[in-house]
């Protein structure tokens, strides 16, 4: 009896993550869905870039699902059943909003409904497993997944910086507005930036006490955090922005100058993504 109490509560807390994990696609990729820009990089996107994406997008997902599934896992086979299950999540519910908005039709060729759908699916899947975190309950993080997110090791957590970084660059990096942006930069403007982004990746972490913050020992001295994870993770943020802006085709016919101010300018985003997955992640 209390075993079959016990699968009946798995089972629940299950369905429930399965409902979380929809509107967490709805509401952390609908403003990617109702894109312009993101319709037409379906269409003429390199095959080979969206493969990339989506093959890298895999491994993010696992992390994230070993963290914060749809229920707790305990192995890496139960996490990538959840991130699988994620990216099914994210395909479906991608499919769904293009077909209600228009957007995907039956006289479209299929190698144009499938890299919409698929371009769409990667931060889709993505808010499909924050879901849990950010819409599951207080007693999601409790005992165990508190204690395991403050012992993560150095390594998941410049993983975690990645995942935030490439989901909120992901917003930015098809939009003409950035590369406008960068067009109309200084080598000044780019510098301003580069501290304005460190020092708010460094603030929002340790100094304005954020829920899932991290306190500094009193006799750790202030740079050791800093030099530790602010700036690691800022590399991270230029690397994943440099990563998108090839993947979007944005990087094409270039110079190194135009280049650098880009990835500076999405940087910018992709920082506060990576500052602000320490702190739900």
């Amino acid at each position: 009896m209390e075993q079959q109490e016990q699968r009946h509560r798995e089972r629940g807390a299950f369905v429930t993550g399965l409902g979380r994990g929809v509107a967490g696609a709805l509401l952390f990729a609908l403003p990617m869905l109702m894109t312009m820009e993101m319709w037409y990089l379906g269409f003429y996107i390199g095959r080979d870039r969206l493969l990339l994406l989506m093959l890298l997008n895999i491994p993010l997902l696992i992390l994230l699902a070993h963290r914060i599934g749809f229920e707790k896992t305990f192995t890496w086979r139960e996490a990538v059943r959840d991130a699988t299950i994620a990216y099914a999540i994210g395909l479906l519910t991608s499919a769904i909003v293009l077909v209600v908005l228009g957007l995907i039709r039956q006289d479209m060729p299929a190698s144009e409904i499938v890299g919409k759908v698929a371009l769409q699916s990667v931060p889709a899947s993505i808010g499909a497993m924050l879901g849990r975190s950010q819409l599951g309950s207080g007693s999601a993080d409790d005992g165990d997944g508190t204690r395991e997110r403050r012992q993560a090791r150095y390594g998941v957590e410049l993983l975690m910086m990645a995942a935030g970084a490439l989901f909120l660059s992901l917003n930015v990096a098809p939009t003409e507005e950035m590369i406008v942006v960068a067009y109309k930069m200084t080598p000044w403007h780019a510098v301003a930036i580069i501290v304005l982004s460190i020092a708010l990746m460094h603030g929002f972490v340790y100094a304005v006490s954020f829920t899932g913050g991290h306190e500094l020992s009193p006799r750790t001295p202030w740079w050791h955090a800093l030099i530790r994870f602010t700036l690691p993770g800022y590399v991270v943020a230029l690397l994943i922005s440099l990563y998108a802006l090839w993947t979007f085709e944005r990087l094409d016919d270039t110079s190194a100058v135009e280049i650098l101010l880009s990835v500076v300018v999405l940087a910018f985003p992709a920082s506060l993504g990576a500052a602000a997955a320490r702190l739900i992640l």
